[in-house]
């Protein structure tokens, strides 16, 4: 009888696991899957083990093609298993191309006698491929996030234009939205691609990044509140507040002009004047003073005008505005000194809406709707089916 040994944490059974272990098995006539109990998990590997030991154990040993499930003892990091590989006798043992620990376990399989075998990674057929962590990830990801609005700094979020120093500027604001409720319009320059892979959990910045636009969507919601973020490849907080001070002060209006940043990324920019708003904007944001805020907000629009952008309406007495993202439409952020101020703006303008800052408390996770004058509203101009 040719026995096959495999050994993991197994921490969620997924259908990569299952492919594996079918692999596995087809090497030989007898399948032995090893794992570390909880406390050992954590030991070496830092692992919170999502299952019970016994509730693993019950799980592996209910698959058709596992023969026998052990625990894997030793206090080795690159072969905690080794104590149950020698007992049980294993003719081979069998790794995935991915595993940490493939030299040091080849290595014990020429010590033993014993075959290695390198299998390759499977999914589902159609799907791509998962794994524990990702799944642990969806299963923590939050049930509604905040979008953004961008003060100042944009831009300086890609890797490839970031500057040693500088700072990148923004909000989270409410009403949430769920991957149920989505009253905003999709694809509009409020970070909507980086609240779906929160949503999802997915892992935002990498995701962001793959699109060839910068970090800051993902962090700022993620983060919440106002927030100031240094320059660079990957984000970084410099500092943020609750952002209560701009409440009752901030609007979007909608342009109704289709937005698109990944396809004007590569345009040419003043970088250095982008990164002069948002110093200004950060000072905004550390004094909690608004009409700072706005002079910030301002330099940037006179930067996204040069660049090319169409001028905004003047829409009641605002401090200043510009569009929310790089993509020449979509949404526009609205900056007013008072609630009374942005009140009258609003009954003024049918495409503006009223919007707030959001920082998340501690665990809460939970919808913030629209008011319901302004949800009628959306839903008369039917923004979920209309993507411009």
């Amino acid at each position: 009888m040719k026995k096959i040994f495999v050994s993991g944490a197994f921490n969620v059974l997924h259908a990569g696991h299952i492919r594996f272990f079918n692999d596995a098995r087809a090497l030989g006539d007898y399948l032995i899957v090893s794992f570390p109990p909880a406390d050992l998990l954590w030991r070496l590997y830092e692992k919170k083990s999502v299952l019970e030991d016994g509730d693993k154990l019950d799980l592996l040993r209910s698959l058709s093609m596992v023969d026998e499930v052990v625990l894997s003892t030793d206090e080795d990091v690159d072969l905690s298993f080794r104590t149950a590989f020698e007992q049980a006798g294993a003719d081979v043992l069998a790794v995935t191309t991915d595993d940490l620990y493939k030299e040091a376990k080849e290595k014990l399989c020429r010590e033993l006698g014993a075959e290695f075998v390198v299998l390759d990674k499977k999914a589902p057929e159609g799907f791509k491929a998962t794994s524990s962590s990702e799944v642990v990830s969806r299963i923590k990801a939050p049930l509604h996030v905040p979008l953004r609005v961008d003060f100042a700094g944009g831009w300086l979020d890609v890797p490839e234009n970031a500057i040693p120093g500088e700072y990148v500027v923004n909000c989270s604001v409410s009403p949430t939205v769920s991957l149920k409720e989505w009253n905003y319009r999709q694809g509009a320059g409020m970070g909507g691609s980086g609240g779906w892979s929160v949503l999802n959990g997915w892992d935002p910045v990498n995701s962001e990044l793959g699109l060839g636009v910068g970090w800051q969507d993902p962090a700022v919601i993620a983060e919440t509140g106002a927030c100031v973020w240094f320059s660079g490849a990957r984000p970084v907080l410099d500092f943020k507040n609750t952002g209560e001070f701009l409440r009752g002060c901030m609007a979007i209006y909608d342009t109704r002009i289709k937005h698109d940043t990944p396809g004007l990324a590569s345009l040419p920019r003043n970088y250095a004047r982008i990164a002069k708003a948002a110093r200004v904007a950060r000072l905004g944001v550390l004094e909690k003073d608004v009409n700072v805020l706005a002079v910030g907000v301002q330099l940037s629009y006179q930067l996204q005008l040069e660049e090319g952008m169409e001028p905004l309406p003047r829409i009641g007495a605002c401090l200043a505005h510009k569009y929310c993202g790089g993509g020449h439409g979509g949404y526009a952020l609205y900056l007013y000194e008072t609630p009374e101020a942005r009140a009258a703006a609003l009954a003024e303008s049918e495409y503006l809406y009223p919007i707030e800052p959001y920082c998340r408390t501690f665990g809460k996770d939970e919808p913030v709707p629209w008011e319901p004058l302004y949800l009628e509203r959306i839903v008369q101009q039917n923004v979920k089916k209309d993507h411009f």
